[in-house]
């Protein structure tokens, strides 16, 4: 590494990440996908581009949180689905990454295009949402309109968001008996980790519930679930 990229990484490591790219720099991009082949096939599409540079790859959400507080991105290409059964643990991941570090534009890019999960991906600091059958030129425009501050979604993604936005809103009367557990182990600050032990499941299924029962309650942290299912009489 040069001493320049080492100064600007210092830079960008520093305080409260409100550092920005130096103008006329490339966008820094860093790839988390589970799949070897789909990151790989990313980096030889965005290297022939002059003004975007992948910078990191991961395949975990421990190793993208990894790469990401050492990197500084200007970009995360995420996948919701890391090597798991459920999207949950990239929604999760998203989430973690928008609270930390506010400067990085997450763009979702996955294979899944359910309605509820398109709002839960922007609720929890998705800047956009993109799925892999996106031709090239797309996927290219929605990352350089993230990089410049802007939302990007493709055709499919957006009528999504639209279909999620007129629907009625999910009662929590829909908690399913596992959720009510699930929330109840919430409400006493218990981690994914904890509640899975309690109750004899994966954490990555613990994760999914409460995935689930933020969405149907209409908010995005696990502090507002307890607060919103206290009042509705639910706790």
């Amino acid at each position: 590494m040069s001493s320049t990229a080492g100064r600007e990484q210092d830079t960008r490591a520093s305080g409260d990440d409100a550092t920005s790219t130096p103008a006329g720099a490339p966008l820094r991009v860093v790839l988390v996908d589970d799949h070897a082949i789909v990151r790989h096939g990313l980096r030889a599409v965005l290297s022939r581009e002059p003004d975007l540079e992948v910078v990191g790859e991961a395949a975990t959400p421990d190793e993208a949180r990894a790469v990401i507080g050492h990197l500084h991105p200007d970009i995360v290409l995420l996948d919701l689905k890391l090597s798991t059964t459920h999207e949950a643990e990239g929604l999760v991941l998203c989430e973690q990454l928008t609270a930390a570090y506010p400067r990085i534009g997450v763009l979702v890019l996955t294979t899944f295009i359910d309605d509820a999960l398109v709002l839960q991906a922007v609720r929890v600091g998705a800047r956009g949402y993109v799925v892999k059958d996106v031709d090239t030129s797309a996927l290219l425009r929605a990352i350089r309109d993230v990089g410049a501050g802007k939302s990007a979604f493709d055709a499919h993604s957006a009528a999504a968001m639209v279909r999620g936005l007129n629907a009625p809103t999910p009662s929590s009367d829909q908690l399913t008996e596992r959720e009510r557990e699930v929330l109840a182990l919430l409400a006493r600050g218990l981690s994914n980790r904890q509640i899975g032990s309690r109750l004899y499941v994966a954490e990555t299924t613990a994760k999914f519930h409460v995935g689930n029962i933020l969405r149907k309650l209409g908010v995005s942290r696990r502090t507002e679930a307890v607060y919103e299912a206290s009042k509705r009489g639910v706790l």
